[in-house]
């Protein structure tokens, strides 16, 4: 028993996650931009300088921006798998899935060194940092190639019209 989706959904469900992903890559970069900004906090000797920075409440709006992250990025890599499922009856086995399920766990185990820094832990703090600059470079190589996945979804749509 299965539950027909219209032509139309199908169809224009396949632009949802490229345009989803698009958006977290931008929220990535305020995420990076916060990021530093706390770090800024926690480094400077300049107690009027940090008094300043400290009314920002860089930590919590990084924290809560890389919740949306994680959250978003996990379930926008099921939707988009599932998408791709629906109107194609398969999965393609490539390196855009590969590298997107790659991503889905560096952001996760990233998000999962935060308790470890939240007590003082160098190394957790360096880890998610190279986590994250790996992971902005890869989101950027996904975006290009997503790209090139939209182009041929839309030239198959011009084809069939």
């Amino acid at each position: 028993m299965g539950v027909a989706i219209p032509e139309s959904v199908k169809v224009w469900s396949q632009f949802f996650h490229p345009v989803l992903m698009w958006v977290l890559f931008a929220l990535t970069f305020y995420a990076l931009y916060l990021g530093v900004q706390w770090r800024r906090v926690r480094t400077t000797d300049d107690k009027e300088k940090k008094k300043e920075l400290v009314k920002g409440r860089f930590n919590v709006r990084h924290h809560q921006i890389g919740s949306i992250l994680l959250a978003t990025m996990v379930v926008g890599t099921l939707g988009g798998m599932a998408v791709t499922y629906i109107n194609n009856g398969k999965l393609f086995f490539g390196p855009h899935l590969l590298v997107g399920l790659g991503m889905t766990g560096l952001i996760a185990t990233s998000a999962s060194l935060t308790p470890l820094m939240q007590k003082g832990q160098e190394w957790a703090r360096y880890t998610h940092i190279a986590l994250n600059i790996f992971l902005v470079g890869l989101f950027g190589w996904q975006a290009i190639t997503g790209v090139q996945i939209v182009q041929r979804i839309v030239d198959r749509m011009l084809n069939a019209a």
